[in-house]
């Protein structure tokens, strides 16, 4: 039985991620696409000149209106003005920023970035919401099924566009505890690598930002079940993020998540404390 399977009860929400990690064709910018390019047309402009007036590359003005890629909020914004189109482009904003996720992070994504606290245990990779572009892009290129560059890139933005969430005020309240073993994985090679633990570094001294180090020779670890996101929304209420294998699982009920909670609690316990934890980043750097 998997962790998801045991985990399963009348307060989990799961989500299959059914799209295959190949190419999936993206409804959402797909048809904003399409209603772009209609608008481009009727305003009798080529996508160089459209382009040119925006900022960006024909090329990309190609990809936008084909649904390859999803365009940042700020393109859409413009676009909306240049063509006239009277907010039918802007109303789909909140939509595309949504789609750029894979289905299964979807509603995780929207509760990460509105939570009021933040804790996360890793065990394979680094958190998404501490990776740099080139170690994001090196765990991306890795994944099988092959993912197409296109979707590489996508995916690349969208996770570095998750770490606005540090620049919020108030900020979430965020505690990472990072298995040793995935600070120790040259992913990308060894200057990924380096890249990576400066960022931890340098997102782990600010003020509402904990980082702990669960160092491999521990007798006794809490964390044998795998990796977790316990996510506090506003309202107080908690919720439980569990991930694998291209599925997802959100818990709700409220014994099921005060399980995850404790289970959280004794795995701080059991690592470095954030100080310590620094150091021994900083070292693991110097041995580079």
């Amino acid at each position: 039985m998997t962790q998801g399977e045991e985990a399963m009860g009348p307060g989990a929400v799961v989500s299959s991620g059914a799209q295959p990690d190949s190419r999936s064709e993206n409804g959402v910018a797909v048809a904003f696409g399409r209603q772009l390019k209609l608008l481009r047309v009727r305003a009798g402009l080529d996508r160089v000149e459209f382009g040119k007036r925006l900022g960006y590359a024909a090329q990309s003005v190609a990809s936008f209106e084909q649904g390859r890629r999803i365009p940042q909020p700020e393109f859409v914004d413009k676009a909306d003005r240049l063509l006239e189109a009277g907010g039918l482009l802007m109303a789909l904003k909140e939509e595309l920023a949504r789609s750029q996720y894979p289905a299964f992070f979807r509603d995780a994504a929207r509760l990460e970035a509105e939570a009021l606290e933040l804790f996360l245990y890793a065990v394979s990779a680094v958190p998404g919401l501490l990776q740099t572009e080139e170690y994001t892009r090196a765990l991306l290129a890795m994944r099988r099924p092959l993912l197409d560059q296109d979707t590489i890139e996508q995916r690349v933005l969208s996770r570095i566009a998750r770490q606005e969430v540090f620049n919020r005020w108030p900020a979430p309240l965020t505690s990472f505890v990072i298995e040793e073993a995935v600070l120790r994985r040259p992913f990308g090679g060894r200057a990924v690598l380096r890249g990576v633990l400066e960022q931890i570094l340098l997102v782990g001294r600010q003020r509402s930002v904990e980082v702990q180090v669960m160092p491999t020779v521990r007798e006794d670890n809490a964390g044998l079940d795998g990796p977790f996101t316990l996510i506090t929304r506003r309202s107080g209420e908690q919720l439980a993020y569990l991930e694998v294998q291209g599925r997802s699982i959100l818990l709700t009920d409220r014994d099921e998540v005060r399980s995850v909670a404790a289970r959280y609690g004794i795995i701080r316990s059991q690592a470095l404390t954030p100080q310590e934890s620094l150091v021994f980043i900083e070292k693991l750097l110097g041995e580079l």
